[in-house]
């Protein structure tokens, strides 16, 4: 049954390699590292040119960080550190140096979130707004509790040197779909986060062409949404395509890894069990304990 299981786990991924058109990857991470600063360069223009600019001082401008803050923060950059395992020098050498290089570029797009929350939260304030009552921001602000809980137990199970193997390798595949299911969090964010804005900017009776109407505003802010969209679906299939991924570098699967953990875990209580019983276990033992040492 485990061999029939492993053979129809490898025919599937024989079937997905197939049904995914192979593009190469460098020119495909050129065109989306466009689309990410493409997102930044819209989400910029849209508060620069329709909101008035920027500034920190608790008025609508300080109230314009929040959008850029999190789009530049929870979908470009995140994505980006999402994609660093699926650079092809990556494949190669030690992985501590790109370990370091993912978590600093999600630790940045945290603390950019992290602002860009103190910018919302103050203009709140300032003007008298009640705070988390959209669902919106309940979305928004979970994503941010969440990504920040996948960020301590990431630096815990992989920076971190007293994480014992066993550890990194159940957790590994929890990391990589909360690491996905985080970047689709914050598409949904954004985008409810542009309608609400739209739906307040633009509601029948204070604005000169209603949101209904689509006035350019509209236009531009509703692009906005289908390009972060895109950035994040785009991120998803690289993360999802196998012929990008890096190649396992270990010849032990997660099996042998567990057994033979456990097995150092155990190698105190195996060697009192050898002088206890020298005549039957004394070969078995050293076997064990030579399997362990390796």
């Amino acid at each position: 049954m485990a061999a029939l299981a492993e053979g129809e786990g490898e025919v599937g991924s024989l079937h997905l390699a197939a049904v995914m058109p192979d593009l190469p990857f460098l020119p495909f991470c050129a065109f989306l590292g466009s689309l990410g600063l493409g997102c930044v360069a819209f989400v910029s223009e849209w508060c620069q040119h329709w909101h008035g600019g920027f500034a920190w001082d608790g008025s609508a401008r300080m109230f314009n960080w929040h959008p850029v803050l999190m789009v530049t923060g929870m979908v470009v950059l995140y994505g980006a550190a999402a994609l660093v395992y699926r650079l092809p020098p990556t494949w190669r050498g030690p992985k501590l140096p790109w370990k370091m290089l993912h978590s600093t570029l999600a630790l940045t797009a945290f603390v950019l979130a992290v602002l860009g929350l103190v910018a919302v939260f103050n203009f709140h304030n300032a003007s008298g707004t009640p705070n988390m009552y959209s669902l919106h921001s309940w979305l928004g602000l979970g994503t941010i509790l969440l990504f920040s809980c996948q960020w301590v137990a990431g630096f815990s199970a992989f920076l971190l040197p007293y994480a014992p193997i066993w550890l990194r390798t159940l957790y590994k595949p929890i990391h990589i779909f909360f690491g996905s299911t985080i970047l689709m969090l914050s598409m949904a964010s954004c985008v409810s986060g542009i309608n609400e804005k739209l739906f307040f900017s633009l509601k029948n009776g204070t604005a000169s062409v209603p949101y209904k109407l689509l006035p350019p505003e509209a236009v531009f802010a509703n692009i906005l949404g289908l390009l972060i969209i895109l950035f994040g679906v785009l991120v998803l299939y690289a993360l999802a395509k196998p012929s990008w991924k890096r190649p396992e570098a270990d010849s032990l699967d997660t099996h042998q890894v567990l057994a033979l953990d456990l097995a150092q875990d155990r190698l105190p209580q195996l060697r009192l069990l050898c002088r206890n019983s020298r005549s039957l276990c004394t070969m078995p033992c050293l076997f064990v304990g030579m399997l362990v040492r390796r």
